[in-house]
């Protein structure tokens, strides 16, 4: 009676005098033929890969590189490098007699007027893109505001950065629209509509200037005011920052609409 097969990992009686130990640097080399021809295997699937992409017009490497932060002033984000050469200032004609508000902070002077208006004491911010804060000026209240606070007729000034892209010329016209489009955000009933009745470069006080002028339409249940005559003037004064007046005339007080006129007129650089 045999006695039951013994395991592979023990050779059978005779086996080591029939074909000897086992030799292990062939199984080494058995080993490395079977690493060389997987690798190579690797290989020509990894050519046929790459001939493909390169055939069909792809790029083997694509690169994924995350873009660098922009870190530029928001106005260089918002306009294209201004094209051109600015104006020279030409010689501003004589000041009219009588008072004058000067804003010292943002470099012109303009107009004053007698009551109903009074001297501005506030700060008021637009937010939005450029966050111009108006300090100067003059305003009167037309009406209440229903849910509190008043209404008013103002004339405001400021400035605001409107050198872009490390440009020495001033953009005056995008810097202009971006100012009008966070006023009408910031200090007027939500929805409202425009009429453009002025968006063009012209001359303040011998100094190159971008003015808009329009009026919204709001309605409002309880305010009496259902239009707004406003005018927005950047003025180049020499700074990298433009200079800013601001004027809004509610549409009960028609009366002060030639205000707007006059205060264009009067400005001067300080």
């Amino acid at each position: 009676m045999t006695g039951p097969p013994l395991p592979r990992s023990v050779p059978a009686p005779g086996e080591w005098q029939l074909g000897g130990p086992p030799d292990p640097a062939a199984a080494r080399r058995k080993t490395m033929r079977w690493f060389a021809g997987a690798t190579g295997g690797i290989i020509a699937v990894g050519v046929v890969v790459l001939l493909a992409l390169v055939l069909t017009g792809r790029n083997p490497f694509p690169t994924h590189t995350k873009p660098a932060p922009d870190t530029r002033p928001i106005l260089a984000k918002l306009c294209p490098p201004p094209s051109g050469v600015a104006a020279p200032p030409s010689a501003a004609p004589p000041v009219a007699a009588g008072p004058r508000t000067v804003d010292a902070d943002s470099g012109i002077s303009y107009r004053a007027y007698g009551s109903p208006w009074r001297t501005w004491n506030q700060d008021w911010e637009t937010g939005g893109e450029l966050g111009v804060t108006f300090r100067t000026g003059q305003f009167f209240v037309t009406e209440p505001y229903p849910n509190g606070g008043d209404y008013m007729a103002t004339i405001l000034s400021g400035s605001v950065p409107a050198a872009t892209n490390d440009a020495l010329v001033l953009d005056l016209k995008c810097a202009g629209q971006q100012v009008a489009a966070d006023v009408r955000v910031a200090y007027y009933p939500q929805p409202n509509t425009m009429d453009m009745i002025e968006n063009k470069a012209v001359t303040l006080g011998g100094r190159p200037a971008w003015l808009s002028e329009f009026r919204l339409h709001f309605h409002v249940v309880g305010l009496k005011a259902t239009d707004e005559l406003v005018a927005i003037a950047l003025i180049d004064v020499g700074k990298p920052n433009a200079s800013i007046l601001y004027v809004s005339i509610p549409g009960t007080h028609p009366q002060y609409d030639y205000v707007i006129d006059q205060l264009l007129t009067s400005v001067r650089a300080t």
